[in-house]
């Protein structure tokens, strides 16, 4: 295993998210969007460093890329399609109008063009949430349920493997994957947290095919082998990163994502870059470009 020092990680964008999550690399644009799910908005990295904010009518958990322009996110009302021109945001669907206090979290792009996402408890404590998959055509299905809290998914680059899980169940659970008809099957274990002092958020996987995620309270993002073994340790300056995904021109650099609701007002003062966008550079290995949604 190896530990990185942190100077190799710069800081992209001095912000202050509540919570920062789903860092998404555009293929065509060339620059970052990623989201404040607390504050609620959709932000986009400008190449001048700026940063441009879209506000959404309620906590949005993760957003894809779509093929005619603008995202497809994942609100606290359901799906919705945003126009990045305009901000105007239209309800798509709810894809489980009988859990009104649940919420869309964690999600990402196959490379089929399907959106999967994950609800999940606001409570943090009842496993009713579920994974759906919305097609190009926005039909839904729910293709596993009783999630705490949806995290860490992650689509393998041969597209044979699922990765998504509980982080508050402690379980990541690994899929097989058949992408042309988008079923999974023979769920196992991937990775669980139970014992240890830290719990998985958002992941990417690499293209050689090891696991990125952000270990919440270890200060630290870890890369795992297909075999959930960890492989190597990236040290950050703050305590609870959110999510991590490659990105830059050649995909290889290592966006990572943190929040301020975490830590207490006496504990921002040893954390001043809580909240904060960060780079990580000189890792040796590349990302995959993100996949557009279809529809």
């Amino acid at each position: 295993m190896t530990i990185l020092s942190p100077p190799e990680i710069e800081v992209a964008h001095h912000g202050a998210d509540i919570v920062g999550e789903c860092p998404m690399w555009h293929p065509t644009e060339k620059r970052l969007y990623w989201v404040d799910t607390r504050r609620p908005a959709l932000q986009r990295l400008e190449a001048d460093g700026t940063v441009r904010h879209w506000d959404m009518p309620n906590n949005i958990g993760s957003f894809v890329f779509r093929r005619g322009g603008g995202v497809v996110a994942g609100l606290k009302q359901g799906f919705s399609a945003v126009d990045l021109e305009t901000g105007t945001v239209t309800p798509i669907l709810d894809p489980d109008p009988g859990r009104p206090e649940n919420r869309l979290n964690d999600g990402r792009c196959d490379r089929h063009g399907r959106y999967w996402c994950g609800s999940r408890d606001p409570g943090d404590v009842n496993p009713g949430g579920s994974l759906f998959r919305l097609d190009p055509d926005f039909s839904c299905e729910r293709m596993d349920t009783g999630f705490i809290v949806s995290n860490g998914m992650a689509f393998s680059p041969d597209d044979r493997t699922l990765v998504f899980g509980d982080s508050r169940g402690e379980t990541m659970w690994r899929y097989d994957l058949d992408l042309e008809s988008g079923r999974i099957s023979n769920k196992r274990v991937f990775l669980s947290t139970v014992g240890l002092p830290w719990r998985i958020d958002g992941a990417t996987f690499d293209s050689e095919g090891y696991y990125w995620c952000a270990l919440i309270g270890d200060w630290s993002i870890g890369r795992f082998d297909p075999e959930g073994r960890l492989d190597r340790i990236v040290r950050l300056p703050v305590s609870h990163p959110t999510m991590c995904n490659f990105g830059g021109p050649d995909l290889d650099v290592l966006y990572v994502t943190s929040g301020t609701v975490f830590v207490s007002e006496a504990e921002r003062a040893r954390q001043p870059l809580a909240g904060a966008l960060f780079a990580v550079r000189g890792l040796g290995v590349r990302g995959l470009p993100e996949p557009i949604f279809g529809g």
